[in-house]
């Protein structure tokens, strides 16, 4: 690729970083008022979204995930996740047990007040898609190139160290 630079390169408004940092705290902040009767914040719902993702599909229900396997699909590492996760099994709402073949694996479950607490956030999508003025091929327009852009950048980086459980 060639890019010709000007003196615009460096104008804050012309940055696409600055567009997706500014986009993404106003899309979290917008979550706020969403999550707060369900007693959790926007990481921990992330958190819950995978969980319960793991526990309706093709395992068991109740079959928990490792914090690795977590960390992986959030692209968030284990020092990060376990705080998180202390607080979610402080809620009641996760449980963590060390696995008793290796004990630097932790697996992670839903707990019936997790699995309860999907129905009452089932409606937070449709009201984010009324916050943010979008139908869902509009959202969908918006995060498939993003999930694009996240991919490349992900291929394109050294190769990150194991997430540890």
């Amino acid at each position: 690729m060639v890019f010709s630079v000007d003196d615009t390169w460096l104008l804050l408004d012309n940055q696409l970083c600055f567009a997706l940092y500014a986009t993404s705290r106003a899309v979290t902040k917008a979550y706020a008022p969403l999550l707060a009767p369900l007693g959790v914040t926007y990481p921990q719902y992330l958190v819950l979204l995978v969980l319960w993702e793991a526990d309706g599909g093709t395992t068991p229900p109740g079959a928990p995930m490792t914090v690795g396997s977590l960390g992986g699909r959030l692209f968030l590492d284990s020092g990060t996740l376990t705080p998180l996760l202390k607080r979610l099994e402080a809620a009641k709402l996760v449980t963590r047990a060390r696995s008793a073949e290796d004990e630097r694996v932790v697996h992670v479950g839903l707990t019936a007040a997790g699995r309860k607490l999907r129905k009452k956030a089932e409606g937070i999508p449709a009201a984010m898609s009324c916050a943010l003025g979008l139908n869902g091929d509009q959202i969908a327009t918006l995060r498939d190139p993003l999930r694009k852009v996240l991919a490349r950048l992900h291929q394109s980086s050294p190769a990150e160290e194991e997430v540890r459980d």
